[in-house]
């Protein structure tokens, strides 16, 4: 029996607030097709523009809880009176056939999710100062000084998370970055496990049937 049941691979994107990590992920699934972003499942009621299954797959309360209890959440968490979930149906759906999946998470969900993916590769996105961090968010112009401030407060806490993760990203210029991400995409897919479930009839002519350990 190969090792791997799965032909996609995993990946988990995690970073304090105003590191970069979603122009980073933006820019990575802009250049790579063959990554599907994962869309979460909320509770919460729609926004102006906000398509079912686009942005959000959006659900009530009871449903949701009825499918958490059946363990059909990767992770979920309470956030502001509403429940998030990445769905597992969906996740372990599309990558048996052959898609990548990305998670775009807190270090609390990536926690979950390794709990029953502990081969998914957790990526954590740093600032290259907690000084440039802060201008940043500044920059950005979206949030005010108070919820700065919080941010700020809770980046210590989010960053002192990072050694949970096989790879950390310093995003001081953003092409290096990014360069740096893609390579590890690329690496993730060379695993002996992925090759092997993405290339079963090659692996079995060849007479790879199991990973026979090194003597």
């Amino acid at each position: 029996m190969l090792p791997q049941a799965f032909s996609g691979s995993l990946f988990i994107v995690a970073a304090p607030s105003g590191a970069g990590k979603s122009s980073l992920v933006n820019a990575l699934l802009a250049q790579e097709p063959g990554i599907k972003l994962s869309i979460s499942t909320t509770t919460r009621q729609p926004r102006p523009g906000e398509l079912d299954g686009e942005h959000y797959h959006f659900t009530t309360a009871e449903d949701f809880v009825t499918r958490a209890e059946r363990g059909e959440f990767l992770e979920w968490a309470e956030v502001h009176g509403n429940y998030y979930g990445t769905s597992r149906l969906l996740v372990e759906q599309q990558m048996k056939n052959g898609t990548d999946i990305l998670l775009e998470i807190d270090w609390q969900g990536a926690r979950q999710v390794k709990k029953l993916f502990p081969d998914a590769a957790g990526i954590f996105i740093l600032p290259p100062s907690i000084e440039a961090l802060e201008e940043r968010l500044h920059k950005r112009g979206t949030d005010e000084p108070h919820i700065i401030t919080r941010r700020l407060l809770a980046a210590g806490g989010e960053i002192a998370h990072a050694p949970e993760f096989e790879y950390a990203i310093i995003n001081e210029e953003f092409n290096v970055a990014l360069a740096e991400l893609q390579a590890i995409v690329k690496a993730t897919r060379c695993r002996f496990a992925q090759q092997a479930a993405r290339n079963a009839t090659l692996f079995a002519q060849l007479g790879i049937h199991a990973h026979q350990p090194q003597s």
